[in-house]
C-alpha cells in the first residue's frame, strides 16, 4: 500500500517544517513541504495530500499575534479547500504555531452562533516566553493523533499558547463534547488544576491541545516534533526508557497507520 502524503504548510518564519517532515518520514509517511504561496495560487494542491500539517514557528514574524496572518489567508482564500479535506475524511494536524493558525482560522472549533470564536490563544500567564519539558495527559477524545496514548513527555516553546474560551459556558461546551484532547499534567495537581510551571501558559482547565468532533483535526501547543528520538529526552543517560523512541513520534505514527 503507498505510504499516505503529508503536506507541510510553510510560510515566511516557519522554522519547524524541517523537523516536522523528518517526524513523518519516520513514522511512514510521505511528507512533502510546500509554501504558502503555492497553495494560495493552487488551492487544489492541497488535495494530492492524505494530511495536512502546519508546523510551528513565527509565520510572518507574528507581528500581529502568533499566527493571525496565514489564519487570514486560510480563512479568506483556502477555506473550501480545508473544509474538503475535512469532508474527505483526511487529517489536519497544527503544531504550535499551527495550533494558533487553525483555531484564529476556525478550521478547529465552530465559532458560536454570533459569529465569534469560540476559544482563542494568547499571551502566557507568566508575560514571557516559555521554553521548557512538560508532562502531558491525553483526554477521552475522538482524537486520531493520541489513539493508544496516554502520557507524553514534550517540550513547548511559544509566548502566546493559554488557551482561553470566551466564557465558562463555552469551556463547559468543549469539555462535554470531547474536544480536549490534551492536558498539561502535574504530579501534584488535579487535571484541571495544574499550577505553572507545569501548566507553562497557565491554560484553562489545563488544555494543551484540541480536537473537532470528528477527532480528525487537531491543534496542540506542545512540540511531538521535538522528541522523535529516545536521545532527545533531556534526561536520557539518567532515567533509561524501555522505549525505543522518542514521546512524539507515537503522534506522527498514529497519523501515518490511519491510512493503512
Amino acid at each position: 500500500m503507498p505510504k499516505p502524503r503529508i503536506l507541510i504548510l510553510r510560510a515566511p518564519g516557519t522554522n519547524c517544517d524541517v523537523e516536522t517532515a523528518f517526524a513523518f518520514e519516520r513514522a511512514g509517511g510521505s511528507p512533502e513541504t510546500v509554501h504558502i504561496g503555492a497553495l494560495l495560487e493552487s488551492p487544489r494542491l492541497a488535495h494530492e495530500f492524505q494530511i495536512f500539517c502546519i508546523p510551528g514557528g513565527f509565520s510572518y514574524g507574528d507581528d500581529i499575534a502568533a499566527g493571525r496572518i496565514v489564519a487570514n489567508q486560510l480563512r479568506h482564500r483556502l477555506t473550501d479547500a480545508l473544509a474538503e479535506l475535512k469532508s474527505q475524511g483526511k487529517l489536519i494536524l497544527g503544531i504550535c504555531n499551527g495550533f494558533q493558525i487553525l483555531l484564529k482560522a476556525d478550521v478547529l472549533l465552530t465559532p458560536g452562533r454570533d459569529g465569534l470564536p469560540a476559544a482563542t490563544l494568547t499571551i502566557n500567564g507568566s508575560r514571557k516566553f516559555e521554553d521548557r519539558w512538560v508532562r502531558l495527559r491525553t483526554q477521552r477524545s475522538p482524537c486520531v493523533f493520541f489513539s493508544g496514548i496516554q502520557e507524553m513527555y514534550l517540550p513547548v516553546a511559544h509566548a502566546e499558547g493559554r488557551f482561553v474560551t470566551r466564557d465558562v459556558a463555552t469551556l463547559a461546551a468543549l469539555e462535554a463534547g470531547g474536544h480536549v484532547a490534551l492536558r498539561y499534567a502535574s504530579p501534584l495537581a488535579s487535571d484541571d488544576e495544574v499550577p505553572y510551571p507545569d501548566n507553562p501558559n497557565q491554560s484553562m482547565a489545563a488544555i494543551a491541545g484540541v480536537c473537532d468532533t470528528t477527532g480528525r483535526v487537531c491543534g496542540l501547543m506542545p512540540h511531538p516534533e521535538r522528541h522523535i528520538e529516545r536521545t532527545q529526552h533531556p534526561h536520557w543517560t539518567r532515567e533509561p526508557s524501555p522505549l525505543e523512541q522518542g514521546d512524539g513520534l507515537r503522534v506522527f505514527q498514529n497519523a501515518v497507520r490511519y491510512f493503512a
